[in-house]
């Protein structure tokens, strides 16, 4: 089984009820949860759900220090304006290859350092970028 096999509904359900297997959720699935809670949402509710169910399904996992707040919110920011930028595409394969950008995991590295992301203040709260401005 494989994240993209999956409805979009059955994605977030599976991300909140923690019952998608944990090594199964990679960095495009990430993309597409955001993407989906930005269309059933505003940008701060979106945020704030995606934190939530990102905090809840690694603590579930026995890893809870995956979970990184800054780098959850600087990512919904991202695709919230790569939202913007484009006619809305109605799934999600056509909205990620619309946006290539989006697949580069070490996207935010243009915005923050590597010593801010490792920071563990950034970890636990909001930091703001210290290279760029983010979209």
């Amino acid at each position: 089984m494989d994240c993209k096999d999956l409805s979009d509904q059955e994605l977030v359900s599976g991300m909140e009820s923690c019952s998608l297997p944990g090594e199964l959720f990679h960095h495009a699935d990430h993309i597409r949860l955001a993407w989906i809670y930005l269309r059933m949402m505003p940008e701060p509710k979106a945020a704030e759900r995606m934190a939530s169910t990102l905090k809840n399904f690694s603590a579930f996992n026995g890893k809870p220090e995956r979970y990184h707040h800054t780098m959850t919110l600087a990512w919904i920011r991202v695709v919230a304006a790569a939202r913007f930028a484009t006619p809305e595409p109605g799934v999600f394969e056509e909205f990620f290859a619309a946006h290539p950008h989006l697949a580069d995991q070490h996207l935010l590295l243009h915005h923050y350092s590597q010593r801010r992301m490792d920071d563990p203040r950034a970890r636990s709260e909001w930091v703001e970028p210290d290279l760029c401005p983010l979209p």
